[in-house]
């Protein structure tokens, strides 16, 4: 357990850290706002990142033997996703329950390309399966950018056809070849995966009140605090993901973590669109 938090906790995690810590501070300097509390609630948020990390690297410990770990991954790490897209429809605000898992279509690529970089592991990573990623994450930013632009009246045929290209791309899914050579297990797989899916899931229904906590206090215009900060909290399980996944040199799964998690994204707001038309 204390090697998992040790692996949790690296260079790019504290430099994320201090940005928080700028971000928020410097805004309520800049706007206002009450210096003391933003400080607290970055301190929350970081708090949030470190907690998501430790789930991540439980949850990859003790799946990394099984076959098809880059699509496991992929459907448990959009917990957050999820939570956000609930309490959005609890409210009827459709547009914020949907912006958060169609937001993270956008930003879960350009993390997987960070995550490559900071592994040095970019050209590895390019020539596995380009044209199915190239395709799976360009046709779901397409969708999920399109439905901003759709009028209630065409939601269904948004539904539609977002469910049916998802699902295409979904089936289509290269198969994750199992490694020959097993990894010993550092910890037990039956005893900590659950809890760690719990911690997840747990952490990404806080994290849209710590962030909300820390903008309102630090008067961060929303608009910002949307795209750069809740959008990339919310894909930071993926991020994650990616990290453990390039370290121990499995590409495909890495890349699977992140279609998988845009597809399931483009479910998640179908479901809630859905939800949403027969229940207004």
């Amino acid at each position: 357990m204390r090697q998992i938090l040790f692996d949790s906790i690296g260079k790019l995690d504290l430099l994320v850290w201090v940005l928080v810590i700028l971000f928020f501070c410097g805004s309520a300097l800049l706007f206002g706002g009450n210096l003391q509390y933003s400080f607290i609630g970055a301190g929350g948020v970081i708090l949030e990142m470190l907690l998501i990390g430790m789930a991540i690297e439980l949850i990859i410990e003790c799946l990394k033997n099984t076959k098809g770990i880059g699509t496991l991954t992929g459907f448990i790490t959009n917990g957050p996703e999820a939570l956000c897209l609930i309490v959005g429809l609890a409210v009827g605000d459709i547009i914020f329950a949907a912006s958060t898992p169609l937001g993270s279509n956008f930003m879960n690529p350009i993390l997987l390309f960070v995550a490559a970089l900071v592994c040095g592991q970019i050209a590895a990573t390019a020539k596995t399966r380009a044209g199915y990623t190239l395709t799976t994450v360009l046709g779901t930013a397409a969708f999920a950018g399109s439905f901003f632009f759709m009028k209630p009246e065409q939601y269904l045929y948004w539904v539609v056809g977002a469910v049916t290209f998802s699902s295409i791309m979904f089936f289509l899914r290269p198969d994750e070849n199992h490694s020959e050579e097993e990894e010993d297990h550092h910890i037990n797989p039956k005893l900590w995966l659950l809890p760690a899916i719990i911690l997840l899931t747990v952490t990404g229904y806080f994290l849209d009140g710590v962030v909300t906590f820390a903008a309102t206090h630090s008067h961060a215009p929303k608009g910002v605090i949307g795209f750069l900060v809740l959008a990339t909290l919310t894909s930071w399980p993926e991020f994650k993901s990616c990290l453990a996944l390039l370290n121990r040199r499995k590409h495909l799964a890495a890349i699977l973590n992140i279609t998988v998690s845009n597809i399931t994204n483009i479910w998640l707001a179908a479901a809630g669109v859905a939800t949403y038309l027969v229940l207004r």
